[in-house]
């Protein structure tokens, strides 16, 4: 039973890393086929709002704290910059390249978000202790990582794959044709480190947001709830007719259901529980595995090419997280703080874009 207890929090991570890995593939193959990327973003988080709010409503009825102003800005500029902005850029992004290559850029968060942290004062450097150093040489392994996966494509190392899209290519395989497909591939990699930084961004906002607000569920489920509404005015400016809001393949329905019920709200649910268990470095340690399933789906499923470069840069990106990870549990005073001690900043860190 002991043995059982000590494995739980692990076999709960690969769980989480597999519904994630389904739900990035699932995202892939939906606007590959033509899904409206601002109508999945407001369905998903719609999904994802009722999900969340029985949980909240019930679980903290008797301890929820009251909402100021202050609060609800807070609270709103966490959902756009959480939701709307992080996903349509990672959408856009994957929807150019590839859901493996996409991941890759989501293993950068915790680095940019130490940058950011650092540049806010909210974190320190010391380059005379190792921590200091792991940390230091984790970010510059990461960066240099993103370089490569942005600049350099490679050859592909499963050239038997054939991948698709939807998007129009130039029929002649002449140096147009190369052009064209760098140039998408470039603009997708701009879109998911662009993605990456917003999503970094959200972080150090939402920490103080759940010290402000400290209700993990209610807080969730408003940021869901403010999400959702932001999504949709965009839908509605952006796209005006009413057939791109009508699901009528199986796989748009699944992939909406899949990722506001699972991907925001089951996989929420869980990795909080183990951030309580384990603490955040053990739960984000198990960030890189969910590429290296989305790795394996799609070149299963989807039939995608693997180059070179995102092989190479995934490897220094993977290395730099872990280093950084690293530092950061071996830094003086720092201990494996649970969501229930009203640490804002472990409660936060739990959702994926």
């Amino acid at each position: 039973m002991a043995y059982w207890i000590e494995w739980r929090p692990v076999l709960v991570m690969l769980a989480v890393d597999v519904v994630f890995a389904v739900m990035n593939t699932m995202i892939k193959k939906a606007i590959d086929e033509g899904l409206n990327r601002l109508v999945l973003i407001t369905l998903r988080q719609l999904v994802a709002t009722l999900f969340m709010a029985p949980i909240a409503f019930f679980h903290e009825r008797k301890t929820r704290p009251k909402l100021t102003m202050e609060i609800c800005v807070y609270l709103f500029f966490s959902a756009l910059l959480g939701a709307p902005l992080t996903q349509y850029l990672f959408y856009l992004g994957m929807q150019y390249t590839s859901a493996t290559f996409a991941c890759a850029f989501l293993n950068m968060a915790p680095v940019f978000t130490f940058l950011i942290s650092l540049a806010l004062r909210m974190e320190s450097l010391n380059l005379k202790t190792k921590p200091g150093i792991a940390k230091t040489l984790g970010t510059l392994l990461c960066l240099i990582g993103v370089i490569a996966l942005t600049l350099y494509k490679g050859v592909a190392l499963n050239s038997d794959a054939s991948p698709r899209s939807t998007a129009p290519e130039p029929q002649q395989s002449s140096p147009d044709a190369t052009d064209y497909t760098s140039r998408k591939w470039l603009m997708g990699s701009v879109a998911l480190l662009a993605g990456s930084f917003c999503w970094s961004a959200w972080f150090p906002l939402q920490s103080k947001v759940g010290k402000k607000y400290p209700a993990l569920y209610s807080c969730t489920a408003l940021v869901f709830f403010l999400s959702f509404l932001q999504a949709a005015a965009m839908s509605v400016a952006a796209e005006r007719s009413l057939s791109v809001w009508l699901l009528q393949k199986k796989m748009e329905i699944a992939t909406v259901l899949f990722a506001g019920s699972m991907g925001s709200g089951l996989g929420f649910l869980a990795m909080s529980w183990c951030v309580e268990q384990r603490g955040p470095v053990f739960t984000a340690a198990f960030t890189p595995l969910v590429q290296i399933i989305v790795a394996g789906i799609d070149c299963a499923v989807l039939h995608e090419q693997i180059y070179l470069g995102s092989v190479l840069g995934s490897g220094l990106v993977i290395a730099g997280l872990y280093s950084l990870l690293w530092g950061k549990n071996k830094e003086p005073g720092i201990r494996e703080a649970k969501p229930a001690e009203g640490n804002g900043e472990n409660q936060v860190q739990l959702q994926t874009a």
